[in-house]
């Protein structure tokens, strides 16, 4: 059992979010295109769907803030209203409704909730013991049938960490790296629940998580086994999509038109979804000639690289990433850790903005995001000493809409535009400041944090002790 300490019970369950038309991937309970009688029924695309609830809340009015809407907008002395879970209004003067709270912001910032599209939360959770490692499954370099979901430990106390210090109210949880296809990933809504399935962001796409470089032909070389180089690792990649390509040609026919159903293939399946756009390919890579590669890869299997994990080098590719349309996740200065990590620096994503490619920010750490907001801080400062400016509310796209891109769910939320979820962060000053910290977190609308409110701090089982020893048997 896991517990808020928030009083009341959960509110209704929220609507599947919708995927917008062109690129973006359909839900990840997307069915086949056809059924019916003397056609193939297919299988469960969604096996473990989501059933989050939002907990309850109240219409919220906050006034005289700073508003930075994660759009790249901004609104000083501005309003945001929100009830029932969504979005109202937002603008510089808003009346507050009949039983509304009204919160007086004087001197503090609210921006959407910060989206980390990197996190091994709940599948690496502290503490960190060999019994909890279930990120990586380091059985063979083509592992696209696990999925890190099946992994995620809702108690890990790194969630509420990540809500009260960092104001994260979305994040996507990935496989490790070890992998040349390291498995499934799953996004998830920042909210304690007893199992997985009470986290999970409703309708979000899966994703797949792949890595190049050097960490699959460390991992299967040393072992005498393929990958042991580079040439190896696209081998083996290529390989893989060939079968992915037939694979998901029989079932495409099967569903059309019926007949015997081709024998099931858990990998296979994942790499099906990803061909028919169903499921989203986040790519761990740091340098710029292997993310060319991949993008060719990609090009001659017919997927579509979704964004670039850590991507030290993008900023060499800032023209390739935009006319594919793909994206680069990084940090703001972890570099040199190995070779491929060398050639970082710390303009990287403000170059990419510059550029007008798509780029964010990234933890992939468990401390790293409670400090988002701090790293984003970092690239604008690096940006202006190498001559060129910012502006805060271009800045907050990193942790905001461009994330919630990222993992196709935009439509729901990444910013403060009526209709969207309220998931807010009200600052208790300048979130590019060392000094600031989140003051209250709303997700969905319900106030999940209150830092002046120790019975508004998400608190699970696993923190609230053990019974005495002697009890124990």
């Amino acid at each position: 059992m896991i517990r808020i300490i928030i009083g009341a019970a959960a509110a209704a369950s929220l609507a599947a979010c919708t995927a917008n038309a062109g690129d973006k991937p359909r839900s990840a309970s997307a069915a086949p295109a056809k059924s019916g009688p003397g056609v193939g029924k297919g299988y469960d695309r969604n096996p473990y769907p989501s059933t989050y609830k939002a907990y309850p809340g109240v219409p919220t009015l906050l006034t005289n803030v700073t508003i930075l809407d994660g759009e790249g907008g901004r609104i000083e002395r501005g309003a945001v209203l929100f009830r029932d879970g969504k979005i109202v209004e937002v603008g510089p003067s808003i009346d507050a409704p009949e039983g509304a709270v009204v919160i007086d912001g004087a001197g503090k910032y609210v921006t959407p909730g910060v989206i980390d599209v990197h996190s091994h939360l709940g599948d690496y959770p502290s503490p960190g013991v060999q019994a909890h490692s279930d990120g990586n499954e380091i059985t063979g370099p083509v592992t696209p049938e696990v999925w890190a979901e099946h992994s995620v430990w809702p108690q890990d106390p790194g969630f509420s960490r990540a809500l009260a210090n960092g104001g994260v109210t979305t994040l996507q949880i990935l496989p490790g790296s070890a992998n040349l296809f390291g498995g499934r990933s799953v996004t998830l809504k920042n909210v304690y629940a007893r199992t997985m399935q009470g986290m999970k962001f409703p309708g979000a796409p899966y994703g797949l998580k792949m890595a190049c470089g050097e960490n699959p032909k460390r991992v299967y070389g040393g072992r005498g086994r393929m990958p042991s180089t580079r040439m190896g690792n696209i081998a083996l990649d290529r390989g893989t999509w060939a079968k992915a390509v037939e694979y998901k040609r029989r079932w495409d026919r099967y569903e059309e038109n019926g007949g015997e159903a081709p024998a099931r293939d858990m990998a296979m399946e994942t790499l099906r979804g990803v061909l028919a756009g169903e499921i989203i390919v986040h790519n761990h890579c740091y340098r710029a000639d292997e993310m060319a590669i991949v993008l060719d890869m990609a090009k001659e299997f017919g997927y579509k690289v979704g964004t670039f994990h850590h991507a030290v080098e993008a900023y060499k590719i800032a023209d390739l990433l935009k006319e594919r349309g793909t994206c680069a996740a990084v940090w703001a200065d972890w570099w040199g850790f190995k070779m491929e990590s060398y050639d970082a620096i710390e303009e990287n994503l403000a170059i990419l903005e510059r550029e007008g490619a798509c780029g964010m920010i990234h933890s992939d750490d468990a401390n790293g995001i409670q400090r988002l907001n701090q790293e984003i801080s970092k690239v604008r400062a690096a940006a202006k000493r190498a001559g060129f400016v910012i502006p805060e509310e271009i800045a907050w796209k990193w942790a905001a809409i461009t994330p919630a891109k990222a993992l196709g769910i935009d439509a729901v939320t990444g910013s403060l535009k009526p209709g969207k979820m309220a998931d807010v962060v009200l600052w208790n000053g300048n979130p590019f400041s060392v000094y600031t910290r989140p003051e209250k977190v709303w997700i969905d609308g319900a106030l999940l944090y209150d830092m002046h409110n120790p019975k508004l701090r998400p608190v699970s089982d696993f923190e609230l002790g053990q019974p005495g020893s002697g009890d124990v048997k």
